[in-house]
């Protein structure tokens, strides 16, 4: 089966009857949509913009093929000038957006799309889709990482992910948010993340002693010697591994480090540290993986567990807490009117707006302002930046070092009070009343 995780019909089938009824309609004034977040879940100060480039990617290269197309006629829901209208269809609007790795709140944008109104509908479930997961895991990652400052942090989870793609993006979410690297190999291909691996215990089970398997891996891999210590007896098998590294060491291999993946972790890292220190080991570290997140992660370095690094997975890449963002795409603009949505609890604020950061006298964030675009600009950086104009990018692609730089910055910079302050400007607010008192 071939990728179709490009495809335009990879949306939600409402986009395309919309299309159609704009069309019959002659529908075609510029729109303006922005996408948010509502709320903030459970245990975040902050989320973290993630899924720009996968987004921009996507609508650079947006077409209707002739078998989407004919499968489409087959349906017998779209009239045949509609579907003529598709074959040529493009997107040339205008994207703004805050760079990948921004910190944000709720009911700031994230990013605006201006476009011909059929061209900035079509996109939304796609956008949603890209720009939503990365978030969210973005956003669950960054939390292990504040949680283990100085400890290696390996993205572990592709396998229980959510399909394929998730995976992927999963792994260059962490890396974005501050992991050291992936266990996912073409992660590493794609995006240039470093990989990790150590083994299995089917390894160690395959092999007629625990011993034999450490030695016949660590000559395999003798520059990434890594060793599961679990798989029988963890304290016996780092005996084990103390009286096999002298031996390996002659030959000019290293052990560099012992893996738990089960059990009392705390208690078993403090034994294993025992056994090696007490063999002269002191050089050979100690990396836990088994059902990680900022959580255990907290607990166990506050227990003083002598452990250097993590391989954290499936709570992280599928963001178990909190696994989704109440995150939308909406209409603020059409035909130069500004639109509002009222409905109880969903209400949006109107028109074209900026989101503004401010910051307190010692460099930290201080509070951000959303206002509109055209009214005096308040004190403070604008955070929505233009990436694409008439459907060409603006500049280079900015590379996911440079994100992940972006996001270390930010951190360092975060405030030490909560919650944070986000201000709607006045402008803002009476535009919405404005529109409040209106009849529809």
């Amino acid at each position: 089966m071939s990728d179709s995780s490009g495809s335009v019909l990879l949306t939600d089938w409402y986009q395309l009857t919309m299309l159609q009824a704009y069309f019959d309609e002659g529908m075609a004034e510029t729109a303006v949509f922005e996408c948010f977040v509502r709320s903030l879940p459970p245990g975040r100060d902050f989320l973290i913009a993630a899924g720009l480039e996968q987004l921009l990617q996507y609508v650079e290269t947006l077409r209707f093929t002739p078998l989407e197309l004919d499968w489409l006629a087959g349906q017998h829901r779209f009239k045949p000038a509609f579907l003529d209208y598709l074959r040529d269809f493009r997107f040339c609007g205008d994207i703004d957006a805050m760079p990948e790795g921004t910190l944000f709140y709720p009911n700031e944008p994230i990013l605006r799309v201006t476009a011909p109104i059929a061209q900035a509908q079509l996109i939304e479930s796609r956008l949603i889709n890209l720009v939503h997961f990365q978030t969210v895991v973005a956003s669950k990652a960054v939390r292990c990482a504040l949680a283990a400052p100085g400890k290696r942090l390996v993205d572990f989870g592709f396998r229980r992910t959510h399909g394929g793609e998730a995976g992927l993006m999963a792994a260059r979410a962490c890396y974005l948010a501050g992991y050291d690297g992936t266990a996912t190999v073409q992660a590493g291909m794609r995006f240039g993340i470093p990989v990790f691996g150590t083994m299995a215990h089917s390894y160690v089970e395959a092999h007629a002693t625990e011993v034999e398997a450490f030695e016949h891996f660590a000559r395999s891999q003798p520059d990434n010697v890594v060793l599961l210590i679990d798989t029988y007896d963890t304290e016996a098998a780092a005996r084990k591994v103390a009286a096999l590294a002298p031996r390996l060491a002659q030959q000019g291999i290293r052990i560099g480090s012992v893996r738990l993946d089960s059990g009392d972790l705390a208690a078993h890292a403090r034994a294993v540290r025992a056994i090696l220190d007490a063999a002269g080991q002191q050089g050979i570290g100690i990396f836990c993986s088994g059902n990680l997140d900022e959580d255990e992660l907290r607990c166990l370095l506050a227990a003083g567990a002598p452990i250097d690094g993590f391989g954290v997975g499936t709570r992280v890449d599928t963001a178990c807490d909190s696994p989704y963002l109440d995150c939308v795409y909406k209409l603020q603009e059409y035909a130069g009117t500004a639109r509002r949505k009222r409905s109880t609890g969903k209400a949006t604020w109107p028109g074209r707006k900026q989101v503004y950061r401010c910051y307190a006298a010692d460099g930290r964030f201080d509070h951000d302002v959303v206002a509109l675009l055209d009214e005096p600009p308040p004190a403070g950086e604008p955070l929505l930046q233009s990436c694409m104009r008439q459907g060409q990018r603006v500049g280079a692609a900015v590379t996911l070092a440079q994100s992940r730089d972006h996001v270390a910055a930010q951190l360092r910079r975060l405030p030490a009070t909560r919650p944070y302050r986000v201000e709607i400007s006045p402008a803002l607010q009476d535009l919405a009343q404005q529109l409040d008192r209106e009849e529809h």
